[in-house]
């Protein structure tokens, strides 16, 4: 039973980030690149908690950490970073190129 909740919470997974001030205090630390080419995930940054369901790139950027299901931290070179991100114009063209990192954001 335990196992069916755990994967179907997987599912549903909603991707509602807080960005710390310091490295230490990060689940996961990125770096924006430039081009889409380059990253490891496309994403979008929607308007609404709602909208950022799944592990597809959709992510919103709650106010407070308590209210994350992640926290990141934007460093400041490409070798620092667990995942290489570019946020993408439209809602449209996000999502995994390297989906072999996918497991980074559950």
């Amino acid at each position: 039973m335990n196992v069916l909740v755990m994967l179907a919470s997987g599912f549903v997974y909603s991707q509602t980030l807080f960005s710390v001030d310091y490295a230490s205090q990060a689940e996961v630390k990125v770096f924006v690149v430039d081009y889409p080419s380059q990253a490891d995930l496309k994403v979008f940054k929607v308007d609404y908690s709602s909208q950022a369901k799944g592990n597809n790139g959709l992510w919103y950027f709650v106010e407070y950490e308590s209210q994350s299901d992640k926290t990141i931290f934007f460093v400041e070179y490409e070798s620092q970073a667990d995942l290489l991100i570019h946020f993408v114009e439209y809602k449209s063209q996000a999502g995994w190129k390297n989906n072999s990192l996918m497991h980074i954001m559950y």
